[in-house]
């Protein structure tokens, strides 16, 4: 392949080259916006390289290789170039995937209809080479395709300029000036090659000037880049940045008229109609004086407003800048909304829930204390007297003597080792809820019965009032705890000859059971203990211990069962514990 340099192809290869170097440059050491017009520039300076090869050939065969490498920047340099003016603008679109596609779609198409053009002859319809001139060029006969590819070409280069004037016809003056340089760069190829096309400018009949025209002036675009830091500054529209700060920002004046605010800013009233430029604050924000007090103490603070106006509760965090002049004099404020409203919940839960752990750890450490002596204690003191009465220490009429005692140890441990084993159950793994319609009547007497013993040797009477049936909707092993707990408390802290009152009344929603004993009762501290979920204990009164863990037990079960409890109680006069539980159903 023999080429003949002219010098319309020296001029060509060597802008091209020199143009292609100061684009690759700038693609590498800048970004954003800008590595897309070094783009654009990159794809002029292929068109350029490979125009000048195309001027430099011979032969047919030559031309139309060159011609297709040629392309790559002729198809290529319209849909950078439309890319270029949209991220340099800001501009956004949920679409904006879409749209990229599209741009890149017709070139890809028209790449493919170039490659394969012998077979259909849609983008050439003819080719040869003219030699009337003072070096071979090549002259076309255009195909249908070719005038798709002219419009797409003017079509991108004039939406990328419209966007260019929209955005900036209005902007800060030194966005404009180097908007100009851009609006330049990319009107004065295009008219140029519009007169080529017309047939108003060409030279020796065939020889395209756009890519001299491009050259030009994208090589004076490439120096004011890199020599005057055209784009150190991106040029976005002070409205576009207002518009993607998340925090709702307004602006007013001294007088509190709304200058400006965002579209964020909306989300912070119920009632975004009222937020118009013009209005005065003092109006919108008349139930929050609070608000109007941050504003009208000119200093720069920031406050936590609760908002309840809405469905849910809000938390909104108020910023105040003041705007000052040059002689300190206020001009305006503005002022940043921020919803915490999460960050607020999510702080109270975590404190809340390291408190429920400092109890739980508590809890947990007093429990170990309990394994270790309330079920040690009685247990190795069996054991004991049993190893004493087979060695003979003890006879067995002493032995028998002890029993009832020790008799009623056991029955404390095992109550004890229950509401253990119940509260592992429910700490650990959680408790499955088993739900059924049943009657409590039983379930007291039942619990009362187990209980006689130890009530008898107190000589305490037990008495059931209310109705003859109560079905409850509850998980009925949850109940019978509940219920044994609050009987045993009963039988512990009465005192001999008393009376313990059991009554059930059935409500409108809910079935009330109330267990009544004239004993001891319980102080206030207890009391404010016991209705915040927070353990301790006290001796019976015959000096009957206990752990505190079945209240704790009692009081989770019954809001498990969506019911609960009141408590109501005087020292030296007895105590009442009432359980609210839903209403069941009886069966038919």
């Amino acid at each position: 392949m023999e080429l003949v340099l002219n010098p319309f192809s020296i001029t060509l290869l060597f802008s091209g080259a020199l143009v292609g170097m100061l684009s690759t440059f700038i693609a590498i050491k800048l970004g954003d916006s800008t590595r897309w017009i070094a783009l654009t520039m990159l794809s002029v300076s292929i068109w350029g390289l490979f125009y000048g090869l195309e001027l430099s050939s011979n032969t047919q065969e030559a031309m139309l290789l060159f011609i297709k490498f040629e392309y790559l920047g002729i198809l290529s340099t319209p849909a950078f170039w439309l890319i270029f003016c949209m991220k340099y603008t800001g501009m956004r679109s949920k679409f904006l995937k879409l749209i990229y596609f599209l741009i890149g779609a017709i070139p890809a198409v028209s790449y493919l209809i170039l490659l394969t053009n012998d077979f259909h002859h849609l983008h050439y319809a003819q080719t040869a080479v003219n030699d009337q001139g003072p070096f071979p060029v090549l002259e076309i006969t255009i195909g249908p395709w070719y005038l798709v590819n002219i419009f797409y070409s003017y079509a991108t280069f004039v939406i990328g300029l419209i966007i260019l004037w929209t955005r900036f016809q209005n902007a800060d003056p030194l966005y404009k000036t180097q908007t100009k340089f851009i609006f330049v760069a990319g009107i004065v190829p295009i008219i140029i090659n519009l007169f080529y096309q017309l047939d108003i400018i060409r030279v020796y009949s065939e020889i395209d000037l756009t890519p001299y025209a491009f050259l030009f002036t994208y090589l004076i675009l490439a120096f004011a880049i890199i020599r005057f830091n055209l784009f150190s500054i991106k040029p976005i529209a002070k409205e576009r940045i207002i518009e993607t700060i998340t925090r709702g920002v307004l602006v007013i004046d001294s007088s509190l008229n709304i200058v400006d605010f965002n579209p964020a800013l909306k989300a912070f009233y119920k009632n975004p109609e009222s937020i118009k430029t013009g209005e005065n604050l003092k109006l919108i924000l008349k139930d929050y004086q609070v608000v109007l007090d941050l504003i009208q103490s000119n200093e720069a603070k920031t406050i936590e407003v609760q908002d309840e106006t809405f469905d849910e509760r809000k938390v909104i965090r108020i910023e105040c800048i003041p705007i000052l002049e040059r002689k300190s004099s206020l001009s305006g404020s503005v002022l940043l909304f921020e919803d915490i409203s999460e960050e607020v919940l999510t702080k109270e839960k975590l404190q809340t829930q390291a408190k429920e752990l400092r109890q739980l750890n508590d809890l947990k450490d007093k429990y170990f204390s309990i394994i270790s002596h309330d079920l040690k204690g009685p247990i190795f003191g069996v054991k004991e007297l049993i190893h004493l009465t087979q060695s003979g220490v003890i006879s067995q009429e002493e032995f028998m003597t002890m029993m009832p005692e020790i008799s009623k140890n056991m029955e404390n441990v095992a109550i004890l080792l229950e509401n253990l084993l119940a509260w592992t159950s429910s700490q650990i793994r959680g408790e499955f809820l088993q739900l059924s319609d049943f009657n409590v009547l039983p379930v007291l007497v039942q619990q009362k019965n187990l209980l006689e013993r130890i009530a008898q040797e107190k000589e305490l009477e037990f008495t059931l009032e209310g109705e003859s049936e109560a079905w409850v909707l509850a998980d009925k092993n949850m109940i019978e705890l509940v219920i044994r707990n609050l009987l045993n408390n009963a039988v512990k802290f009465s005192g001999l000859h008393g009376i313990i009152k059991m009554s059930t009344k059935i409500e409108d929603q809910h079935v009330s059971i109330c267990i009544e004993d004239n004993g001891s009762g319980i102080s206030e501290e207890n009391l404010t203990k016991l209705r915040n979920g927070i353990s301790f204990t006290t001796k019976g009164q015959h000096n009957e211990s206990g752990t505190g863990l079945g209240l704790i037990l009692v009081n989770e079960y019954i809001s498990k069962n969506h019911g609960s409890l009141d408590v109501q109680s005087e020292l030296g006069k007895g105590t009442t514990f009432c359980i609210q539980l839903p209403i069941g159903t009886k069966p038919s």
